[in-house]
């Protein structure tokens, strides 16, 4: 009998995917549930709060959830608190989502 790591595996990223949509909707859910919060979301993101819904099937924003909750780490911590996650969880969600992590060449 396989183990449910070794199905996990052998499935390849799709599982880790969406592990990490699952992830991602729940930060959403947690800034959302704090007024300013999602108001400093809201505003630096330009989304509109009625857009949210519909933006969440776009590909890329659930990945830039997580870029925006992994760039603010006081919010990062209380996420990761929260939901009983390390904080490296979410960065790995993030790379799962939108691929690696931009690296600036450096001369």
């Amino acid at each position: 009998m396989t183990s449910n790591r070794s199905r996990r595996e052998n499935t390849g990223g799709g599982d880790r995917q969406d592990a990490a949509r699952e992830l991602a909707i729940t930060v959403l859910g947690f800034i959302a549930s704090d007024t300013d919060e999602l108001s400093r979301f809201l505003t630096l993101t330009g989304i509109d709060p009625g857009s949210i819904r519909s933006a969440a099937d776009e590909p890329g924003f659930l990945g830039g959830v997580l870029t925006y909750i992994s760039s603010h780490e006081r919010t990062l911590l209380a996420f990761a608190a929260h939901a009983c996650v390390a904080p490296e969880e979410i960065g790995r969600a993030k790379r799962a989502l939108i691929g690696t992590d931009w690296e600036r060449d450096l001369p």
